[in-house]
Formats: C-alpha cells, structure tokens, sequence
C-alpha cells in the first residue's frame, strides 16, 4: 500500500521579498577589514584574491602536516643513493604575491598597542576599594576580615588589588575619590606600598 503524500497549498506570500531573501542567503557577509576592502578584485575568486595578497583560506593546505612515514622513506633513500633523490625532487619556485602590502598592513595592525577594555565588575571594585581604605596594604589582616565571604587568601587578595590597579581607569577614579592623585607621596610611604607589593611568597 502507498503512502498517501499531503501536499500543502502553495501560498504566495506578499510581506516576503524572494530577491531580497535570495541575495541575503547567498551573501557571504560584508568584510570589515579596510586593507582587504582595498585590494580586493570583485571580479576575481576569493582564492585568486587572497593569493594575490599572500593570504590562504585554508591554513592545512598553506602549511602541509609532516608525514612521518614520508620523513622515514626519504632518509631511507638517502642512505640508499643519495645522488637519485637530489634528481627526483623537483625544485617548486613560489612566485611572490602581488599585494604584498597588504599583508604588511595586517601585520602592523596586529602588532600596534591596543587600547586595554578589560574593566573589573563594580562588586569587586567596591570591596578592594573597601580593603585599600580600611588596611592600606596590609594584605595579611584584609584576609582576616569580615567581609571577605569567599575566604580568599592574603595572597589572592594581593593579585585582584595588582589587577585593580593596573587599570588606569579605575584605580585613577579612585584615586580622585581619594584625593590622593594631586598629593605629593612621601619616598618613604611609596617604598612601604612597594614593599607590601612585592611581599615575599614564602611568608
């Protein structure tokens, strides 16, 4: 016996733009990158035009995964004769990329110092804010105090005040709150902060 097919009614559908649909299936998305926006050939395949920059689109074909048993098979030869492997492997002359500029850009923008967003949630700042005040940097007796929920040691509460401080950001808004930003430090108050910063682990 047949199974018996239900065929559901086309419908034509006028809140949906077919072309519109269409092309945004088949898009592949718009490139950010303005080096690549620049020296890219519209008329040209995406492998032609990343070969013309010195890119690739697949990294396993670009760097090929050594073969141990190739490895194997080539010394073997060599000690066999080694004047016929010399003649056998073809000598593949690489020709340079046109574009070679635009894999200089990507690698100037790769290696320029960026602007740091990491920020600390405003929970944590508060309580480290809370500790600075109350004991300076008296990491040993901020581990003994009440409102240390998690029952962090001295020396994980040592690393967040580090982290804390090496966010301009904050720890300068603090330092305002704190008026301590305009205030003249004494050497002897900055070689007491140095030294509870640099606390020896052994302690």
């Amino acid at each position: 016996m047949k199974i018996k097919k239900q065929h559901r009614k086309k419908k034509y559908l006028h809140k949906l733009n077919r072309k519109r649909m269409h092309l945004r299936q088949k898009s592949t998305g718009t490139v950010n990158c303005k080096a690549l926006k620049e020296a890219w050939n519209n008329n040209r395949s995406t492998f032609r035009n990343l070969r013309d920059m010195g890119l690739v689109n697949d990294p396993n074909k670009a760097i090929k995964i050594p073969s141990y048993k190739e490895e194997q098979l080539k010394i073997a030869k060599k000690i066999v004769d080694p004047d016929e492997l010399e003649s056998e492997e073809p000598k593949v002359v690489k020709s340079k990329p046109r574009k070679m500029a635009v894999v200089e850009k990507l690698e100037q923008e790769a290696h320029a110092p960026r602007e740091r967003r990491f920020k600390l949630p405003k929970g944590q700042v508060e309580f480290i804010t809370y500790l600075l005040d109350k004991y300076g940097h008296d990491y040993k007796a901020m581990a003994k105090d009440k409102k240390n929920y998690y029952q962090e040691t001295w020396k994980q509460l040592r690393a967040k005040i580090k982290t804390f401080m090496g966010i301009p950001q904050q720890y300068g808004e603090y330092l305002k709150a704190r008026g301590l930003l305009d205030k003249e430090e004494n050497e002897d108050e900055l070689k007491e902060q140095a030294k509870a910063l640099i606390m020896d682990d052994s302690d």
